[in-house]
């Protein structure tokens, strides 16, 4: 099989190379780690190495020409064997595009509606078993995830991150010359598109390499199980994968049209910081944007209808982490309806009812997703509350037709998304995989971080007799060391055979360590087996093995009970 050779992204804010010299040529052999080709970027110039052993087969760019990242330049395989059919044609171009559609008709093995975690995953994995894929996209590839979502909330959470350690850093020491700071919000909104632009250029080139057929434009479903892309264009597939995504919620209120009262997506590209904001929802996207804004020097207040904040997670968290917030000057109104939103002299006033409400320069409306439906177009699937029904196979009330991620609704996670859109992909190929719900992690990157897998405190009792461990980061060496050390592991377990039934974690590096616990529990490990094991020191971790001891009486860090 020929390996394909791509212009390497040698930055983040690499996009194209100019091939300097090729240090092969064509039908000499190339061993992999050798010097094959030597480049210049923006920055510097360099040797690139070859990833394969083989034959040079073709060169698709010659020396000089500039190519886009992630885009073929050559490729390598055995002796004798033929180039691919599209060497033949060397590509030229400033921009990244993907092939364009040589017919006015394509019919493929699997057609995939949407790029996002689940779309461009399950267009990968169905390439991969050997099928023809063709993939519809009405934005840019990777989804809300990558293009407003998880991956551009992350840079702004960092920058977050750097302002609350350099708060901290008189008592470590170190002195700076000014106690102010100030947040250049045009940067960091070019920071942040710097980012994603990496990202999103990144699964265009995975698409390209695994040879899946972009089609930019909308594409909808029509009732002969065709898609249909802008309304003309017309491709066929022994199966479809509708992986749509998710839209923002809106609520039915007077008032939420104003245009001072935003979305996620909207705020992302704020360049000016409000004075303060409220923000409407206290779940993870709310709480995380509570976190960004605050930091930046935001006066902010979250209002959350429930009872709590991060409603869904371990009460325990949502109490802690309350704590710290309002510690922090983060101002929480939880058990509260919004009724309806006005406008006074250039501030908006939030009425809650009761004759309560709030004022604030700005809004952020962070209330959740929906499934984004456009894609269904003129066919007739099987829903529950909005949300596409489907069976642990991925597949629709109609055989043949798969729907992968935020629009089933199950787990609107990016991770779940993932797995979803290999399960998907890999029954389109003729497979019978399930998708396992039970132990998929959920983060919220709040400073601290919040985690959790499997089932909470007040679940779990519901269920079962159980023993339960808590280990707090305040006796933990490497949390002290850092100056990090608010926040505890707490770790579910079966009484009387030690099954890990959920673990919640508030403090550092949450989110990296609910994946220890996510394999743990997925491996059937129990309480006694955790608490035996040999975890790095001085490392956060340990303080999961600290709560697995803890639920059986045996932490030798933990003063002795009774």
């Amino acid at each position: 099989m020929a390996y394909r050779v791509i212009m390497p992204k040698a930055g983040m804010a690499m996009e194209e190379g100019t091939i300097i010299k090729w240090l092969k040529q064509e039908g000499e052999l190339v061993e992999a780690g050798e010097p094959l080709l030597e480049i210049h970027t923006d920055k510097v110039n360099m040797e690139i190495e070859s990833e394969y052993s083989g034959v040079l087969l073709k060169i698709l760019h010659g020396e000089g020409d500039t190519v886009p990242v992630t885009q073929a330049i050559a490729f390598i395989g055995e002796a004798g064997e033929a180039a691919p059919e599209d060497a033949a044609k060397k590509k030229t171009g400033k921009k990244h595009s993907m092939p364009a559609a040589e017919e006015p008709e394509g019919i493929y093995d699997v057609i995939v509606v949407g790029g996002g975690p689940a779309g461009y995953v399950a267009a990968i994995k169905a390439s991969q078993l050997g099928g023809k894929v063709g993939l519809v996209e009405k934005d840019t590839v990777g989804g809300t995830c990558l293009n407003r979502g998880c991956v551009p909330t992350k840079v702004y959470l960092r920058n977050a991150e750097l302002i609350h350690s350099l708060k901290g850093a008189a008592e470590r020491g170190i002195l700076l010359d000014t106690d102010s700071f100030r947040v250049d919000m045009e940067k960091a909104v070019e920071y942040k598109n710097m980012v994603v632009n990496s990202l999103t250029s990144g699964v265009k080139g995975l698409l390209e390499s695994n040879n899946v057929r972009l089609y930019s434009g909308t594409g909808k479903i029509t009732s002969e199980k065709q898609v249909t892309v802008n309304g003309d264009l017309v491709i066929k597939g022994e199966s479809i994968i509708f992986a749509g995504g998710s839209k923002a919620a809106k609520i039915n209120i007077p008032g939420i049209e104003n245009p001072r009262v935003l979305t996620s997506d909207e705020a992302l590209e704020m360049k000016e910081l409000p004075d303060s904001m409220a923000i409407i929802g206290g779940g993870a996207i709310g709480i995380e944007m509570a976190t960004v804004f605050h930091t930046y020097g935001t006066k902010v207040t979250v209002i959350e209808a429930a009872d709590r904040i991060l409603p869904n997670m371990d009460g325990e968290i949502s109490e802690m982490l309350s704590r710290i917030l309002k510690g922090r000057g983060v101002e929480l109104v939880t058990g509260a309806v919004l009724e309806s939103i006005s406008e006074s002299e250039g501030e908006l006033r939030l009425n809650l009812g009761n004759n309560k409400s709030i004022k604030a320069s700005a809004a952020l409306l962070a209330i959740g997703r929906i499934p984004d439906m456009e894609g269904c177009g003129d066919i007739n699937l099987e829903t529950v509350d909005g949300r596409i029904k489907v069976n642990e196979y991925m597949e629709t009330s109609i055989k043949g037709i798969y729907a992968p991620g935020d629009i089933n609704g199950i787990r609107m996670l990016a991770h779940a998304a993932f797995r979803m859109g290999e399960i998907a992909a890999m029954n389109a190929m003729g497979s019978k995989a399930r998708f396992e719900l039970k132990n998929i992690p959920s983060c919220v990157y709040t400073i601290p971080e919040a985690a959790s897998v499997g089932l909470t405190e007040e679940e779990a009792k519901s269920r079962s007799d159980t023993c339960i461990g808590r280990f707090s980061f305040s006796g933990n060496s490497r949390a002290l060391a850092a100056g990090e050390y608010e926040g505890f592991v707490k770790i579910i377990a079966e009484r009387k055979y030690g099954e890990i039934l959920g673990v919640h974690i508030l403090g550092p590096g949450a989110a990296e360590l609910i994946n220890e616990a996510a394999v743990l529990m997925d491996m059937e490990i129990t309480v006694w087996e955790l608490s035996d094991s040999v975890h790095g020191h001085p490392t956060y971790s340990e303080a999961i093995k600290e709560a697995a001891a803890d639920c059986i009486e045996c932490s030798i860090h933990l003063p002795r009970k009774g």
